[in-house]
């Protein structure tokens, strides 16, 4: 079961893979829950590419913080190394 805390309650999060947005439930997300998500496997790096276009690959143990809501413009997004 997943405890929502109440600064959560009400905000929706969204997470970009590969040009594709997933809704998601809580403010953070770890390696293995984007890889599922995306359908990466786990013998493929996965990519932050932040607001800027900057690219950093994450390891398998990180968790990801998100922001609420929808993203326009350039977003974080994720993608297979």
């Amino acid at each position: 079961m997943k405890v929502t805390k109440p600064e959560e309650a009400g905000k929706k999060f969204y997470v970009d893979i590969e040009g594709t947005e997933y809704p998601w439930e809580t403010e953070a997300i770890t390696v293995p829950q984007i890889r599922e998500l995306g359908g990466i496997p786990a013998d493929v790096a996965v990519v932050q590419e932040d607001e800027d276009g900057n690219e950093r690959t994450l390891s398998n143990d990180e968790t990801v913080e998100l922001k609420p809501g929808h993203r326009h413009g350039r977003a974080p997004k994720y993608k297979r190394g």
